[in-house]
């Protein structure tokens, strides 16, 4: 398999794609080590190619639901202690944000073996994470971000948000959204996820229990975190598109959460406006080689050395 990033797109489409990737991977090439290594290993890893995880993963609906999911997992205070106690993501937010993308493309498209390595990296980092907060019901608790709660409302936030972001794109998914939810019940369970939802409906009753209990709150640290999630210091034409699909992250919000969070929906065609710089993100991005370019390389190997051995 061959790959030709010297694809011939405007100045500005190539400038654009290196900003974008600097956020989302460290790298304005897209080819972070990480990145480079997913075309190594020795099997197959845990998600079908061209599945609803690989699918979901490489859409340009990932841009809303990186806002969502973080908006989202604030609404649990002891996710948001965690974060506000131990997280640089004010001083470094894009430093927070390229580590996430990496466990997430690392478990989609990488090897068992690279992506088991990834989760006990951030498993390592997890076990030193641990303070105090105050409960949604007003009492004390302590918290570990390995905590089996905790670790649930993650995924659950996570997967929905991921769910909800695809959906803006308009952009089918293999089996449709229970069968993503299904396959990325596969990450959650490498993260001690015990049982998690196999179907969208499941997945959304999980979160409205979550709630219906009280576990979850808005409150001035929860305010705090989304007054910078609505401008990060992201400039110029950046800013301005990160503005349109933090909109559209928030007009993806039930409204029973909308209010927690002390956000509304804006009374302009957003998700219009949205599709549009999706098309031409994904025009940007599919001007060099990306995660999945890598897993594909991989593969084949992997078919041509069985081929070659039988």
């Amino acid at each position: 398999m061959t790959i030709d990033p010297s694809s011939s797109v405007p100045g500005w489409i190539s400038s654009l794609r290196g900003k974008i990737l600097v956020a989302l991977a460290g790298d304005p090439t897209g080819m972070a080590p990480y990145v480079r290594a997913i075309a190594d290993g020795d099997d197959t890893g845990y998600f079908v190619e061209n599945g609803p995880a690989w699918t979901v993963h490489a859409g340009m609906g990932t841009l809303v639901a990186g806002i969502r999911a973080l908006l989202l997992q604030a609404l649990h205070p002891g996710a948001l202690a965690g974060v506000h106690d131990w997280s640089r993501y004010r001083e470094d937010p894009i430093g927070r944000l390229t580590g996430t993308v990496r466990w997430v493309i690392t478990l989609t498209y990488g090897s068992r073996t690279q992506a088991d390595a990834e989760t006990a990296r951030v498993a390592r980092f997890h076990r030193r994470v641990k303070g105090e907060y105050v409960g949604g019901d007003g009492s004390e608790r302590a918290y570990t971000a390995d905590a089996t709660d905790l670790v649930r409302w993650v995924h659950l936030a996570f997967t929905d948000a991921f769910l909800a972001g695809h959906e803006v794109s308009r952009t089918a998914i293999p089996g449709g959204p229970d069968a993503y939810v299904a396959d990325w019940a596969t990450a959650g369970r490498l993260m001690r996820v015990v049982d998690p939802p196999l179907t969208r409906d499941a997945l959304r009753a999980e979160i409205d229990g979550f709630a219906d209990r009280g576990e979850l709150r808005g409150d001035e640290r929860v305010a705090d975190v989304v007054r910078f999630l609505r401008k990060p210091p992201f400039p110029g034409v950046m800013g301005l598109s990160y503005r349109v699909l933090f909109a559209a992250a928030v007009a993806t919000i039930p409204r029973r959460y909308r209010k927690m969070l002390g956000v509304r929906r804006w009374p302009l065609p957003v998700l219009t406006l949205t599709r549009l710089i999706l098309r031409v993100t994904e025009r940007a991005l599919g001007s060099g080689p990306r995660a999945q370019d890598m897993a594909r390389l991989r593969l084949a190997r992997l078919e041509r050395e069985g081929r070659e051995a039988a």
